[in-house]
């Protein structure tokens, strides 16, 4: 039952493949620090395996056939993707899934003001977070803003060496003693979170100069007025590349991990497979994970059932009896991450049913809390069935809990999912400071999970 870990099995040639899909990994992670990016840049990649957009082929009156490779996303925020089987889509088919939002901090619709003779975007943080982790850094803007015409623009600060970062300040130690007396809940407040963006006046009489000169400067870059701020969809995330971590480089310290690692293992499973499969194979990259998978592009909403639905049809095999039968049918890995044991904080942990760095992707039976509330409980047929795959293809592999009981808990999109009555199980990476600024993983796991996800759609 005591996992070992994994490096100590690697030869050169599989450390030369853990290193190359690390790189890889870090590159995606690096470009891509939102939904809209994380969809964007897997399109790209897609494309390049021979993926077809599904929409085009619809709109041709085309057809699908076993090996055809297909992608369709939703609204640019949610992404699907299908190797189509041999076998009748009614029997089911294999089903990676992940989220790719990430905990943020979001700007307003009204955000732009002046105080002090200083310019701020008013802000609201998006998922869970610890407040007081996101003061002091350098962060960037990334997003879109659509004008009334429909005029989409694509808004990057902060990234590129020679571009300027911004910050959220923190009140100096000298003067905190009211603030250290505070829990953590409260150092910072949600209103305290404001990104400061300026404070060069435009003119010398103007109150609210310096405001104007920062959007003077996004009008003139960008094109686009104040008012367009009210159809804009811009987030703020930490600035700069993720890493390479430690002595030995073992591990990899970047934003978005949760759930971006598992995502990009999912996309490089998909790619790695040859060939026609038996079953059809599919990747589903989802949005709105962190705040309850509502809205259009969340889990909850239709849009996997109604791609399904398309592809049954270019198929030939549509019928809602049908369809439902697939749904049912299907079996599942809900790819989201776990948390790492850390040494630094053991008591929250128990160590016999804890995720370690290193020792390979990890399966959660449940998740929830206080009582396996809001949890998935997968069924203890699919977990032999999935042992036996792990073991036979060599795959390190463990077994977690998200901390000791009560300790807290937390949700992913494998009870929603279940609810169509498949298979499911969650399935991720270990992952220290989870929901930070900067999380770290083990190049191991990600090298794991990418061989655990491609058995899984090939051999489920």
């Amino acid at each position: 039952m005591d996992r070992k870990n994994a490096w100590s099995s690697y030869s050169d040639t599989d450390k030369q493949a853990l290193e190359a899909i690390s790189a890889r990994y870090i590159d995606y992670i690096s470009r891509a620090k939102t939904e809209r990016e994380c969809v964007k840049v897997a399109i790209e990649l897609a494309e390049a395996k021979g993926y077809v957009n599904m929409k085009d082929v619809i709109a041709a009156g085309g057809t699908a056939k076993p090996g055809d490779r297909l992608y369709m996303d939703c609204m640019g925020k949610s992404l699907m993707l299908f190797i189509v089987g041999e076998e009748s889509l009614e029997k089911g088919f294999n089903i990676l899934g992940a989220h790719v939002d990430s905990p943020r901090i979001d700007v307003k619709q009204n955000p732009l003001y002046e105080d002090s003779d200083f310019a701020y975007l008013d802000t609201h943080y998006y998922g869970g977070i610890k407040k007081y982790q996101w003061v002091t850094l350098p962060l960037a803007i990334h997003g879109v803003v659509v004008k009334k015409d429909g005029t989409m623009v694509d808004v990057c600060i902060g990234e590129d060496d020679n571009d300027p970062v911004f910050s959220i300040t923190d009140l100096l130690i000298h003067l905190a003693g009211d603030q250290m007396g505070k829990s953590a809940r409260d150092v910072i407040s949600g209103e305290q979170l404001d990104l400061m963006v300026g404070s060069i006046p435009l003119t010398e009489d103007d109150k609210s100069s310096v405001k104007d000169n920062v959007m003077k400067i996004m009008t003139e870059k960008y094109g686009f007025e104040e008012e367009d701020f009210l159809s804009a969809e811009l987030e703020i995330v930490p600035a700069g590349k993720a890493r390479e971590m430690g002595f030995d480089r073992s591990m990899i310290f970047g934003y978005g991990h949760d759930d971006r690692v598992c995502a990009y293992a999912q996309l490089e499973a998909m790619f790695a497979i040859e060939g026609v499969p038996a079953k059809t194979c599919s990747c589903i990259l989802a949005d709105k994970e962190e705040i309850g998978s509502v809205g259009a592009t969340g889990m909850r909403a239709k849009y996997f059932e109604n791609a399904v639905a398309e592809l049954m049809a270019l198929k030939g095999e549509y019928s809602e009896l049908a369809m439902r039968r697939s749904l049912a049918n299907c079996k599942m890995l809900s790819c989201d991450v776990s948390a790492g044991f850390d040494p630094a904080f053991g008591g929250q942990f128990e160590r016999k049913n804890t995720a370690f760095l290193g020792k390979g992707v990890c399966y959660n039976k449940f998740t929830g809390s206080g009582g396996k509330s809001g949890s998935n409980d997968a069924n203890p047929e699919f977990i032999a069935q999935l042992r036996k795959i792990m073991d036979d293809n060599n795959i390190h592999w463990q077994t977690a809990e998200l901390g000791r009981v009560e300790a807290g808990g937390g949700g992913t999109i494998a009870y929603i999912c279940a609810l169509y009555g498949m298979e499911v199980i969650d399935s991720g990476v270990a992952v220290l400071n989870m929901h930070a600024p900067w999380e770290i993983i083990s190049k191991a796991d990600l090298f794991e999970a990418c061989k655990a996800y491609k058995a899984f759609v090939l051999e489920a």
